[in-house]
Order: C-alpha cells, then structure tokens, then sequence
C-alpha cells in the first residue's frame, strides 16, 4: 500500500464538507481587489490625483503598517497596495483550514475511524494540503484574471495573483506543520496564528522602518516586493515556493512519528484538582473562551492603534477630490474627512467584531459534536445555563473588543491632532455604537444552533454577506433594499452630525428576539444532534 492511497477520497470528502465556505471565500476575495481597481479607475481619473493619493498614503507609516507600500502611482499600484491587507486574510484562511481537516479531525476521533481503513499514512496531510493549495492557486487566477478584464496590465495582473495565492499556500503549510506539534486544535491554531501574526510583525517593521529587510524574513512582506504593475520581479515567487517546501519537508516526517492524536510537544498536565471557577457552567465557559477573547482583544487594539495613527493623513489624502470626499462622506457619515475615514474603518471593525461574536456562539455546537456537552447535561447543569454560559460571551466578547478598539483609535488618533481627552470617549462610542449589530449576528447563530444546528455555519454566510454589502455598497450604489438587509447599515453614524439611539434599540431588540428563540428551541431538541 502507498504512503498516499486514499489522498483522493479524503480529498473529495474534504470537497463536499467545504463545498459552500470552499467556493465563498474564493470567490469574495477574487472579488475585492477588482472592485479596488475600478474605484480607483473611477475616482482618481488623472494621473495628478494619483500621483497626490499615492504620495499621502506613501509617507503615513499608519497606512503603509496597515496596507504595506506603494512603489507607484498607477491604478494597478494603487490597487495591489489597497489589497496588501487581504494576503493576511488569505494566509488566516488557508491554515486554519488546514487544521480543520487534520488535526481537528484527528481531536473528533474520525481521522482514527478513516486510518482503520485503506489508507496511507501521508493522505490525510496530503488531501488538505492539496485542497487548500488548489483553491489558493483558483484564488489566483480568477484574482488576475479579474483584474485583467478592469484593464489593468496582465504581467501586473498575474504577478499579483500569485503573489497572493502562494502566501495561502505558505501558511497552508504552516498550518499543517502546526497540526503536528500538539494534541489539540485550539494549540495548532495558537501556534500557527502566532507564526501568522510574527509574520504580520515583521512585514511591518520593515515596511515603516528606513532600511525594509525585516520585510524580507516575511512570507507577507514578500508579496509587495514583487511589484505588480512597476515592473514586476517575478524571482520573488521563489521564496514562497522554497519556503513551502521546507516546511513540507518538516510537516510529514513529523506526522508519522508521533502516535495518532498525539502532538510532538507534550500537553501541560492540568492540577490534581479542579478549582472552584470550574464548579458550574459558567466557569467553565470562561476556560473555554478566555485565550481567544485575549487574543482577539490583542488584535483589535493593536489595529485600532494603526487606523487612529492613519486617519489625519487619509483625510488629506483625499482633499480636492470631490468624488471621493462625498464616497467617504456616505461611508463615514462624517462633514470631517479624517472622521468619515474613522467611521468606515470603524464600521468594518464592527463586522470582524461580529465574527468573534458567531464564533463564540458556535462554541457550543463544537462542544455537542464533540460529545462534551451531554454528559453535562446529564448532570444536574440545566440546558438554559449550560446554553447562558456561552452566550454571555457571545454577547459581552463584541462589547470588549468594539470598546478596546475605540480606545486604541481615540488614543492615537488624539495623539495625532493634540486633543486625546475629547477624542478618547468619542471613539470610545463609536466603536461601541456597533455592537446591536454585531449582537444580532451572533444572536443569529444562536437561532440557528437551537433550531436548525447542522446549519449553524450559515452564519458565516450571513455574515460575508453583511462585508460585501458593507465595502462594495456605497461604492457601487446598489438599492438602499438591499443594503437594508445588513443590520450595520442601520446603526447610526456617531462621528460628526445627530443621531438617535432608536436603531440601536431596534437591533438589540431584534438580537434579544434571535436568542431567546435559539433557547427555546435547544430546550426542546435532542442532544447530541450530529
């Protein structure tokens, strides 16, 4: 029997589980660079508006730490710099995938169900490794052809799709590599976020540093210097290709010489005995969801501190170009172009915001499927505690993020212009003014895990669809009908003008009317409900 036999089912199967989140996000994020460079085709027709918006972003370090840099002031510069942030986004993807078909199969028990069968000992790696490789290459493709078909270059086209795919394809790698160090998919996304985000680290020191070779020890910092469009250096995709292989050469020696749902690294053994916090649901909870509320409250305050530190110099940026200052008016909401900058970028956070809110809700479908959560309630844990417990952090993790976010922005933002008192509690607001919105998804993915709980990944969908309608919307200037259909659409524009608080109440009354319904129907279904 090969090493590899069975690749092909497992590849298949992986296939049809992911067969609407696969294809989604392809397809968005092939998307969103094309709509950047017919934006930028539509807003900064002349060669004198470019050459002023790219010498703006180019010299704020918040911008080029956010975005990464410009090496020109055509529209398929402008674009592949606007598009700098989605190879973070794409590398997070592919190696959380990665660890979703290996080792988070092998913590379920069915990768040891699958290797009873005719299987090779490489195929489970194989199969998600290819799978994840294949729709970053599609990701790609379709990215230039894309881009292609705006009228930008093709050289420039392709160079920067690729650029973008073989990032995923590192960290797919990296993800598989992290898959075999320990026994627990929380560890390998731990590790291989980690490794993700030192990357992210150190494509920013070199970036806003004088000298860039930080830039050049980062799979993300590659990216850029493959200048798609200003002549385009295609021996930069050598590195990703040498690094994959590397990390290739690591992750499948390692994967046979461990024991099956064994990590190399041993696990840390817990205390004898539980402590008190552990005695009801609610402490337990806050086990399970306390090192991704930190991690996620990490990452916003770091990415508030950059959008506060680039709001002054985007709002310059922009001047004399009426087409833009009224897009960033309708996005922001705001008469200042710095603070219509503010609320856009805010307004985003609001939705990252709900996905943390989705994904701590979804807690419990992962603890039923797991087999953890019934003899639990086979104890004297009623289902509404056992249910109240994860959803207190569905509904306070969107508080503490939105409100850490807003203090980091007001924070740099106050620095930049010398009024931190007065700028502090006014993005401290706004940032909070997001959360009804957030709540609803989440209380969303509620309803859906109490009624229909083998759909409760709908959620994700829900929400992508809530960030094209949010990005491309004003932009595109689709029906207001349609727009209406994201609940962000609703919450009120703080930054600049009046407001009322009745929206907010709307959406938290429509939140609250999710997740009671979401609770009554979990009180009255079987459990587990695989």
């Amino acid at each position: 029997m090969s090493t590899l036999t069975g690749t092909r089912h497992l590849a298949r199967l992986i296939l049809r589980r992911d067969r609407v989140l696969l294809p989604l996000w392809v397809l968005v994020l092939a998307v969103l660079p094309m709509t950047y460079a017919t934006s930028f085709f539509e807003l900064f027709p002349t060669a004198a508006d470019r050459a002023a918006y790219a010498t703006g972003t180019a010299t704020n370090p918040s911008i080029v730490a956010l975005l990464g840099p410009v090496y020109g002031d055509s529209v398929g510069a402008l674009t592949a710099q606007r598009g700098g942030f989605l190879t973070l986004i794409v590398g997070l993807i592919s190696l959380l995938t990665v660890i979703r078909h290996t080792r988070t199969e092998e913590e379920a028990g069915r990768r040891e169900l699958l290797g009873a069968t005719v299987l090779g000992r490489y195929a489970g790696l194989t199969a998600a490794l290819t799978v994840t490789y294949a729709a970053n290459l599609l990701l790609g493709l379709l990215t230039a052809a894309g881009l292609a078909a705006t009228g930008l270059p093709a050289a420039g086209s392709l160079s920067y799709g690729l650029s973008t795919a073989l990032v995923g394809v590192v960290f797919a790698t990296v993800g598989g590599l992290a898959a075999q160090l320990t026994e627990t998919a929380g560890g390998a996304r731990g590790i291989a976020v980690g490794v993700l985000g030192l990357a992210f680290a150190l494509r920013l020191a070199g970036d806003t540093a004088e000298r860039d070779w930080p830039s050049w020890l980062s799979p993300l910092g590659w990216a850029p210097r493959i200048r798609a469009y200003e002549g385009e250096r295609w021996w930069v995709l050598a590195l990703p290709v040498a690094l994959t292989v590397l990390l290739g050469a690591l992750a499948y020696p390692l994967s046979v010489r461990r024991d099956l749902g064994a990590g190399l690294l041993p696990p840390r053994l817990g205390p004898a005995h539980a402590g008190g916090g552990l005695s009801g649901p609610f402490g337990l909870a806050w086990r399970l969801h306390r090192g991704a509320l930190l991690g996620w409250s990490v990452g916003f305050g770091l990415l508030g501190l950059i959008l506060g530190g680039a709001a002054e110099a985007a709002g310059r940026s922009v001047e004399g170009n009426a087409q833009l200052e009224e897009i960033m008016a309708r996005l922001g909401g705001s008469s200042a172009l710095a603070e219509a900058y503010l609320g856009s970028t805010l307004a985003f956070v609001g939705l990252a915001a709900a996905g943390y809110g989705i994904a701590a809700a979804l807690r419990m479908r992962t603890e039923e499927a797991a087999g953890r959560a019934e003899p639990l309630l086979a104890t004297g844990v009623h289902r509404y505690r056992w249910l109240a417990s994860h959803l207190l952090f569905a509904l306070v993790g969107p508080v503490v993020v939105l409100a850490v976010s807003g203090l980091a922005t007001g924070l740099t933002y106050g620095l930049s212009v010398g009024d931190v008192p007065g700028q502090l509690p006014r993005m401290l607001g706004a940032g909070l003014a997001q959360v009804p919105a957030a709540w609803v998804l989440a209380g969303l993915a509620v309803l859906l895990y109490g009624l229909l709980p083998r759909f409760a990944p709908v959620a994700w969908g829900v929400l992508v669809v809530c960030v094209l309608l949010g990005q491309l919307g004003a932009v595109l200037e689709l029906n207001q009908w349609l727009l209406d259909v994201s609940p962000f659409t609703h919450t009120p524009q703080v930054l600049g003008g009046s407001w009322t608080a009745t929206p907010l109440l709307a959406l938290t009354a429509l939140a609250v009317l999710l997740a009671v319904t979401g609770l009554t129907g979990f009180r009255r279904r079987d459990v587990p409900t695989i």
